[in-house]
């Protein structure tokens, strides 16, 4: 059986960032569509959550989800998790790299350099290593091959005020994501980024009340459900890996992106 022809009832992936918001989101729609899903985060009680709301409904989720705690900027953390992955499941076709942090807020000239380096660990580095250890991983399985999907942003094209941090290390990602899709040819290994708009989780609630426009002025913005976010992802990872979706951007249809406006 090639990679190709694999059901989802066979394939594996892993969500990093996966105990809140769009990663416990695609956990749940990856699964219900048959995937076996490692879930990846820093909170092994966040990640136990997660699968104990899909049990709920689903009585074999403790056979096709499990949890473990991970920090994806500690390389020691990153090897554990895919190897642990490994003798549960014995393959990887999916990573999904979505573990990120936010944006502080600040303006260029108050943010601190503390902040900068843990944004760059976390979003940047964090991506790199489990990346590397995809590939690895996917390059000596058979069937051979499999798909990365990185969580870039809107603010990987178009900042928004206050955001240095995290537009740096989501510009980075962009360049992350194409020069591993070079490297993966070789070995069948898709990569890909998916580019997210406004979707309403915790962290975005806030953006109906008001957010900052590069005029300085607050303005609340449309938003869009988080299932949608996690669909999209879950259609990416579908494909054959003879298709890819090099880059994917779902967004609330009126929210402020093309011009800001």
């Amino acid at each position: 059986m090639s990679q190709h022809d694999r059901p989802n009832a066979k394939r594996v992936a892993i969500v990093t960032g996966a105990g809140s918001g769009i990663g416990r989101a695609t956990v749940h729609a990856l699964a219900d569509e048959g995937w076996r899903v490692a879930l990846a985060g820093r909170r092994q009680d966040a990640l136990d959550a997660v699968i104990r709301d899909y049990a709920e409904q689903h009585a074999d989720a403790a056979d096709r989800l499990l949890a473990i705690a991970t920090d994806v900027a500690d390389p020691a953390s990153v090897a554990h998790l895919f190897e642990t992955v490994q003798r549960r499941f014995g393959r990887l076709d999916l990573l999904f790299n979505n573990a990120g942090v936010g944006v502080e807020g600040v303006s260029v000239e108050d943010l601190s350099i503390e902040r900068f380096r843990s944004m760059l660990d976390i979003n940047v580095t964090g991506t790199l290593l489990c990346t590397q250890a995809a590939f690895r991983q996917m390059r000596a399985q058979e069937p051979r091959g499999g798909r990365i999907i990185n969580n870039g942003s809107l603010s990987a094209h178009t900042p928004r005020l206050h955001s240095a941090d995290y537009t740096a290390s989501k510009h980075a990602v962009s360049g992350l994501t194409k020069a591993c899709a070079l490297d993966g040819r070789k070995y069948d290994i898709a990569v890909c980024q998916i580019d997210f708009g406004n979707v309403m989780t915790d962290m975005a609630a806030k953006m109906q009340s008001g957010v900052l426009q590069a005029n300085g002025e607050r303005a609340p913005e449309p938003t869009m459900d988080l299932a949608h976010a996690a669909r999209s992802v879950a259609y990416m990872a579908g494909l054959p890996l003879e298709a890819n979706v090099q880059y994917m951007t779902v967004m609330a249809t009126k929210m402020p992106f093309v011009g800001r406006g």
